[in-house]
């Protein structure tokens, strides 16, 4: 389920591709990574809630926001809260 649910997640990023702006080419490629791996250790630990999911994926965003602008990360957060609605 969690599985699918990534999958759907990744086509949306990439079916937006040939009519995204920079920003959302920049967004959605590092969301790609997050994504995937709060999946990974989902599956790892037998999670199969999709909201748990999602919050790990907000979680790692936010242990990550100092690699990050201000700018960016805005930018980031808001094309995922968009993406996972």
């Amino acid at each position: 389920m969690i599985h699918d649910y990534e999958e759907q997640l990744l086509q949306l990023i990439d079916d937006n591709i040939d009519s995204a702006t920079d920003d959302e080419l920049f967004a959605g490629g590092y969301l790609r990574g997050h994504i995937s791996l709060a999946v990974a250790d989902c599956e790892h630990q037998g999670i199969n809630d999709i909201a748990v999911m999602q919050q790990r994926v907000k979680q790692s965003l936010l242990n990550a926001k100092s690699e990050l602008s201000p700018s960016d990360w805005q930018l980031v957060q808001q094309y995922s809260d968009k993406l996972m609605a």
